[in-house]
């Protein structure tokens, strides 16, 4: 899953922490089921293109 983490729109730079954090809104029952790895693939994951917005200009 990590592979596909620093290729999502969720996977931003915490400036605190000075490390990169996962910024999906999970509550707290999608969170564990997250962590326990019951979730086969990320549900929240998804690309991550911070150019799409500039090719349609």
């Amino acid at each position: 899953m990590s592979g596909k983490c620093e290729s999502c729109a969720f996977y931003n730079l915490d400036e605190e922490y000075d490390d990169y954090v996962c910024d999906a809104d999970m509550d707290e029952d999608d969170m564990v089921r997250f962590l326990a790895g019951q979730t086969g693939e990320c549900p929240f994951w998804r690309p991550g293109d911070e150019y799409r917005t500039a090719r349609r200009q």
